[in-house]
């Protein structure tokens, strides 16, 4: 009698749908569509790939570009996830040309000055503002992408968004579960949202909110269940950005070993990241110790270069790696070789940064936006400072703390690695996510 050999199971594929045009979001970093399929980990999406992948899950990450007429599938080099860059709609390719800012909150703020009949056509054009967003996904594709990759769910990037708004509907024809995660996108930012968005998150399936603040608004603004609301924090590959040797990456900064070091890296976006209230209590931590070799490392390029070089120019003590660094044992060197790192951001969702930061094992100076309660939730013990948001006097003395207490800094390292390690991996975070996606949303759905 012949043993009867064990079923092979496919493993559950999920879509993960980014919001907006890609683009939008590349062109201020100087990153090619090329370069994003190759070597690119600047978005939590990846995080979430490899999280999945690691769980026994599928991930399929889905973009829409303005620059491709056909779909472009490729293997994303650093998660090893499938991707595919679907051509936006060809409304929206069209009028890519005359629009200067999708997400703007007003015509004036839209639409690029030299159409001259603007105020003629306003009433139009205010009612194109409205529909854009609506009109940027296009859904046949992403259909036909959906059942070419057999994907049994459908993970949007953002749902304050009206791609999701309608990936809800096109869930619904497909009998396809949808779910949703949180970027930190401004909320409901014209009328028709706040017509469409409350519907779409009662028909979604659930969503993934990092932040308890955040998910209790969910809650309470569209009146969804509890149980469509799953707490999971946004995950990296904690090996991929341990500590390294810091004498190497200081010589390569040509900074001395004895100095004092903060660090920032991200997208330089200079109100919402609070960049301008980091430079004030920069100026604040130097003047207190005139004899201290002290250096701030800032990471990174976005739309407000210009005005982060025009506010740095003169200075000795910082110095600005002008570039969207893809390499991320780079980054983790250029990271490791600061004694705190700083976030002095005014808005976020739930930021990686800060994360990675921790990773590497530096302890965190950090304003209190949303998500820093989640991060740091028992404060120093959790490996790290908070300080109320736009105050560079208090960002300043928490600075100034650890650049001279140095056994307390080594502390707070420690610290800051464990709170990583304790909930923030592949391995932890990967199976909540297949729990929530793949076998309660698959049956819900």
């Amino acid at each position: 009698m012949t043993r009867r050999q064990p079923e092979e199971t496919t493993p559950p594929t999920v879509a993960i749908v980014v919001w907006g045009i890609v683009e939008d979001y590349l062109d201020p970093l100087g990153v090619s569509l090329d370069q994003l399929c190759r070597e690119f980990t600047g978005s939590y999406v990846f995080g979430y790939a490899a999280a999945l992948r690691r769980a026994g899950v599928r991930p399929v990450l889905i973009y829409v570009s303005c620059r491709v007429t056909a779909p472009v599938r490729c293997t994303h080099g650093p998660s090893g996830a499938a991707m595919c860059i679907l051509p936006a709609s060809r409304v929206r390719r069209w009028l890519r040309a005359y629009i200067r800012n999708p997400e703007g909150r007003s015509v004036r703020d839209m639409f690029w000055p030299l159409v001259g009949l603007r105020r003629l056509f306003f009433p139009a054009l205010a009612l194109l503002r409205e529909t854009l967003l609506y009109l940027e996904t296009p859904l046949i594709r992403l259909a036909r992408e959906l059942r070419r990759e057999q994907c049994s769910v459908l993970l949007c990037q953002e749902y304050e968004y009206p791609r999701f708004d309608a990936c809800v509907l096109l869930g619904r024809i497909l009998r396809m579960p949808v779910f949703a995660t949180f970027q930190g996108g401004t909320y409901q930012a014209s009328r028709l949202e706040r017509l469409s968005r409350p519907l779409a998150m009662r028909l979604s399936d659930g969503v993934v909110v990092a932040s308890a603040v955040e998910a209790a608004r969910v809650r309470s603004r569209y009146a969804i269940a509890a149980d469509k609301i799953a707490h999971i924090f946004n995950p990296i590959d904690a090996d991929a950005w341990s500590p390294v040797d810091r004498a190497t990456f200081r010589a390569k900064l040509s900074i001395p070993p004895t100095a004092s070091v903060a660090v920032w890296h991200g997208r330089v976006s200079f109100h919402n990241k609070g960049l301008d209230i980091l430079l004030d209590a920069w100026k604040r931590v130097c003047n207190a110790r005139p004899s201290s070799i002290l250096r701030l490392i800032l990471i990174g390029s976005g739309d407000d270069a210009e005005k982060l070089r025009h506010a740095i120019a003169g200075s000795a003590t910082i110095q600005w790696i002008d570039e969207f660094v893809h390499d991320r044992s780079l980054l983790r060197g250029y990271l490791a070789a600061a004694d705190v790192y700083v976030f002095p951001s005014r808005y976020e969702g739930f930021a990686v940064a800060p994360i990675e930061a921790m990773a590497c094992g530096l302890p965190v100076v950090a304003a209190d936006v949303l998500g820093i309660s989640d991060l740091l939730p028992h404060g120093e013990a959790s490996g790290g400072v908070v300080v109320p948001r736009e105050d560079p006097q208090a960002l300043a003395v928490a600075i100034g703390r650890f650049f001279d207490d140095e056994a307390w800094r080594r502390i707070m390292s420690d610290r800051a690695r464990h709170r990583v390690d304790e909930g923030f991996t592949l391995t932890s975070v990967g199976p909540q996510l297949r729990a929530f996606l793949c076998d309660a949303g698959v049956d819900r759905g």
